[in-house]
């Protein structure tokens, strides 16, 4: 059965709710395998006053009992605690009074598209939906996926590249280990110096108004080789990927380990030579696929990275037209962030985690999580796979 998720929600309503089909039966989870990458999203220098109000906290209400699945959908629930300061404007039935509308779409948001799409008049009920704050939800999912894959040896973590103009210095060497200390930084960035120049880009950018963008990275370690398939196209993994982060808020560009650098580099420096021993069985030493070739995985680390635009609600507006009365005017001024691309590596974990656990569930089928465990064990026995 595959892994399903859907979302449900707007970002100033009563709540979030998410819904995940397809995990298998006596799968352990913990409350905090939900909750820690709920806070972790709401980590980052460049986050705007909601975060000081919110503090997701997941309610489970169906799929599990007594700490394990039971093979049914997971129902997750997430209060918007800022609801309180929203009720009039967005109870979900009529309430007395006018409740003003919003008739000033911003440049880079659904707004617009929205309103002509749907007919709406009102661009509030485009971009409540709209907003990123659905990926909360995302991340509520995820977990669950990251608590699946985790049974098998799977491992999925983000850091921060680049913010701005600014680009962090690459380590040399990344394993799974590399990111105990990750969300320490005030921007998830591995690289200290670099970490403080974002920190300072964020810091200019805010005085000037403005917002920043930037590219997260997000690694899977422990992937067993041959998840994925060649043989049609919607089952590459790289496609699968891509629409996974692509699919997320503020995405522009989506690349797989070295990617858009390999397109200018010679035959001989763009793959990766295959090697076997008896220690480490069939292994590469270098891994520019990003440990992906032929929409398959080769065993070697998953590499994607993201790539985010500046956040479009402005703290000094863009020219925007008043869609009642077609005049020119200031687009929407909200309550926003200057930068929330250390949050979008961790939403950008939670996609990769649920289009990986998809895949391991369609490999390895199963009703209960033994039966799962057993099919992987032999697959590993067929391939001979080593790590």
């Amino acid at each position: 059965m595959p892994i399903r998720f859907t979302t449900s929600g707007e970002s100033h309503g009563p709540g979030l709710t998410a819904i995940v089909e397809g995990l298998p039966a006596g799968l352990p989870l913990t409350l905090e395998d939900l909750d820690r990458d709920l806070a972790r999203r709401q980590l980052g220098h460049g986050r705007g006053g909601r975060m000081k109000i919110e503090s997701d906290r997941a309610d489970v209400v169906s799929g599990v009992r007594h700490g394990a699945t039971l093979g049914s959908p997971v129902t997750i629930r997430i209060q918007n605690r800022d609801y309180a300061n929203w009720e009039e404007r967005m109870n979900p039935w009529p309430v007395d009074g006018e409740v003003s509308e919003v008739h000033l779409p911003r440049p880079g948001h659904a707004d617009l598209a929205g309103i002509q799409k749907f007919g709406f008049a009102d661009v509030r009920n485009v971009l409540e939906r709209a907003s990123a704050r659905e990926t909360a939800a995302r991340v509520a999912c995820g977990a669950l996926a990251k608590a699946f894959l985790a049974d098998f040896g799977v491992e999925v973590f983000s850091h921060v590249v680049q913010i701005g103009s600014v680009r962090a210095d690459a380590p040399d060497a990344l394993d799974s280990g590399s990111f105990a200390s990750v969300d320490e930084s005030p921007v998830r960035c591995l690289d200290a110096q670099g970490s403080d120049a974002m920190v300072e880009a964020i810091n200019t950018a805010r005085k000037a108004n403005e917002s920043l963008g930037g590219v997260f990275e997000v690694r899977a370690y422990g992937l067993v080789p041959g998840i994925g398939s060649y043989v049609s196209w919607e089952t590459r993994m790289d496609g699968r990927l891509a629409q996974g982060i692509m699919s997320i808020q503020a995405m522009k560009g989506v690349s797989v380990g070295d990617a858009f650098d390999i397109a200018g580099r010679v035959g001989s420096e763009a793959h990766d030579e295959i090697f076997w021993s008896e220690e480490r069985g069939w292994h590469r030493e270098t891994n520019r696929s990003g440990g992906l070739e032929g929409g398959m995985t080769t065993g070697e680390p998953l590499v994607v990275l993201g790539a985010m635009k500046p956040l479009p609600t402005l703290t000094k507006p863009l020219r925007s037209v008043d869609t009642e009365t077609k005049e020119p005017a200031q687009a929407l001024r909200e309550r926003t962030d200057s930068c929330t691309v250390p949050a979008a590596g961790v939403v950008g974990e939670a996609m990769v985690a649920l289009v990986l656990a998809d895949a391991y569930r369609g490999k390895f089928g199963g009703d209960h999580i033994d039966d799962v465990r057993a099919a992987f064990a032999a697959y590993r026995e067929r391939i001979g796979w080593k790590r």
